[in-house]
């Protein structure tokens, strides 16, 4: 396969760019800076330089079998990409084509906030949380798409390497207090990057059948933000006890979504199973990645 990872620098992108790479698929990547394409190159990522807003990548479009979305952030861009991927498949793509296999990242915050009700990848969208409150309407404009083969990835909480949202936790760790938004009694839907990784490869390598789906990449089981926290002090020879406080924005708000996700679809239909140790179980190693990617 041809695959094009828009994000391919960022927590998500590169592990899937790498991972595909290992499985001998040929993969392109934006870079933004010399520095983004080295790091591209040296793991055998063809870096294209400029970003997404650019007509850089464009022409690829012509010949790729997949291309993978982890970048934009909002409704505007997500639309934007969307619009410009379509009608370059509908222009550059040789007539008799299969349709150009298209991955949007979205993530398990749609589900909103509930600590009482469990969901799966089929349950419907009700109440997303309200920084991502505008992502179903995108997930339904890809899986719907007659250009394109829309495929959706919804990630959950991203732990491991250098922590992702996490690392922001483990900051306020090493400089000696464990202060987290929320109340206590939560739990979290989490995966591990590599794990999150595996779900694109699978995803782009059954493409032809799995168009129209939207998968939740978490962990079978959820985890306790209270024995998170409670271990972290330890780990971490931060002072404890370990708060919780008001979140500051809206970002903080939706950290705070508690998610009680019972994925299966993506098990069901592609044999995907998360590998990695859990985060609470593993947190002695995961602090320790962290500390070594700053």
């Amino acid at each position: 396969m041809k695959v094009l990872v828009l994000g391919g620098t960022g927590f998500i992108g590169f592990p899937a760019a790498q991972a595909l790479v290992w499985k001998g698929y040929t993969v392109y990547s934006l870079a933004r800076s010399e520095v983004k394409a080295k790091t591209l190159a040296a793991e055998e990522i063809i870096p294209i330089s400029g970003d997404v807003s650019s007509d850089a990548w464009i022409p690829l479009i012509a010949t790729l079998d997949v291309i993978i979305e982890t970048v934009t952030a909002s409704p505007e861009s997500s639309r934007s990409v969307l619009e410009r991927v379509e009608k370059a498949a509908a222009e550059l793509r040789p007539p008799g084509s299969p349709p150009l296999s298209y991955i949007y990242t979205s993530g398990t915050w749609v589900h909103g906030d509930s600590r009482t009700t469990i969901v799966t990848d089929t349950t419907p969208i009700v109440t997303a949380a309200k920084l991502v409150a505008w992502r179903p309407a995108i997930e339904q404009l890809i899986v719907s798409s007659t250009v394109l083969n829309g495929i959706v990835i919804r990630p959950s909480l991203l732990y491991g390497r250098s922590a992702s949202i996490f690392g922001m936790l483990f900051k306020g760790a090493a400089e000696g207090r464990v202060s987290w938004p929320g109340t206590p009694g939560g739990r979290y839907a989490v995966v591990h990057a590599d794990d999150l990784a595996e779900l694109y490869v699978s995803c782009a390598e059954n493409a032809s059948v799995v168009g129209g789906k939207i998968f939740d990449g978490a962990n079978p089981v959820t985890e306790s933000v209270d024995d998170l926290l409670e271990k972290l002090v330890r780990v971490s020879g931060a002072k404890g006890p370990y708060e919780y406080r008001e979140p500051a924005d809206a970002f903080e708000e939706a950290i705070t979504t508690n998610t009680l996700l019972r994925p299966y679809l993506a098990n069901a239909l592609l044999g995907w199973t998360p590998k990695k140790q859990g985060f609470v179980d593993g947190l002695e190693m995961y602090y320790a990645a962290w500390q070594a990617s700053l």
